[in-house]
């Protein structure tokens, strides 16, 4: 006599085999095996050979670079990387690409804004889960002056004076919420810059004599641990009456804002964090956004 299993979000019945692939850094968590992509690569399912079983899946594109400085008016926090993760997603014995997407170099005074990687798990029409990079934080008084934060996986944090975080933006609009809208630049004599977007969380608004607050990422225990990724870079500090107080960075690799005479800190690696925004002057760029990252987990026994 046998007896079959049934594993909810693994597999329909019995009849569900379990997995069995490769490729990544492949790690084991009680009856499950994990494999992490920290750059592009392959995931070759050997098992099942026609059956259908299924996987979880963890996909956070690269974070947006940081809004550099200009005048008195500091540079906007970016959005922290698309965060998209499910279970019970269909796969058969075939190669899966993945792309690993990299994070966006922190923008440089009187430059235009730089750009995030997309992150990818697959390229089938038929199941294609794509993670939209961060969005740019907007530049004090840079390239066509000052900017507003861009739409990203979560958007960007407005310069200084500038009332337009960055909206989460998805790759296609159909797909689901992929993170959080950026915050709005500092009014009045407050210049500081807005926090980019988070996984978890919008990001603050600038408020007198304060940069933004990026927004916190979203945790995840996919690997068998919790981390919490895709956190959002705080805005950089004014330049304005010797004021500096610039934005925290979002819990998951969000960068700090900059204070008084430096750069913007530089979102994690692998986490997808926003870079932060510069301090309000022409020489203080933002951050460089930290890298994405790629997470497969499947049962393999009982």
């Amino acid at each position: 006599m046998s007896f079959g299993y049934t594993v909810l979000g693994f597999g329909s019945g019995p009849s569900d085999p379990y997995v069995a692939a490769t490729g990544g850094t492949v790690t084991t968590d009680g009856d499950f095996k994990v494999h992490t992509f920290t750059s592009s690569g392959n995931f070759v399912v050997t098992n099942p050979s026609s059956s259908v079983s299924s996987i979880e899946y963890l996909v956070v594109a690269g974070g947006g670079g940081g809004g550099a400085g200009g005048g008195a008016n500091a540079g906007g926090g970016a959005g922290a990387g698309g965060y998209r993760t499910a279970t019970g997603t269909a796969v058969t014995a075939q190669t899966y690409p993945i792309q690993v997407g990299a994070g966006g170099a922190g923008n440089v005074y009187n430059q235009d804004l730089t750009s995030a990687g997309e992150s990818k798990f697959g390229t089938d029409l038929a199941m294609v889960i794509t993670s939209a990079r961060g969005g740019s934080g907007g530049n004090g008084d840079g390239h066509g002056a000052r900017v507003n934060g861009q739409t990203g996986g979560s958007g960007g944090g407005a310069s200084g004076v500038q009332t337009g975080g960055g909206s989460a933006g998805n790759t296609p609009s159909t797909d689901p919420s992929q993170g959080n809208d950026g915050g709005e630049g500092g009014q009045g004599l407050g210049l500081g810059g807005g926090g980019g977007g988070g996984a978890g969380a919008a990001g603050a608004d600038a408020t007198t004599n304060q940069g933004g607050n990026g927004g916190n990422g979203s945790a995840s225990s996919i690997t068998g641990s919790s981390v919490t990724r895709a956190g959002g870079g705080g805005g950089g500090g004014n330049n304005y009456g010797g004021a500096t107080n610039p934005g925290s960075g979002g819990s998951g690799g969000g960068g700090a804002g900059a204070g008084s005479n430096t750069t913007g800190g530089n979102g994690s690696t692998n986490l997808g964090g926003g870079g932060g925004g510069g301090w309000g002057d022409p020489s203080q760029n933002g951050g460089n956004g930290g890298s994405g990252i790629v997470i497969l987990r499947y049962r393999f026994q009982n």
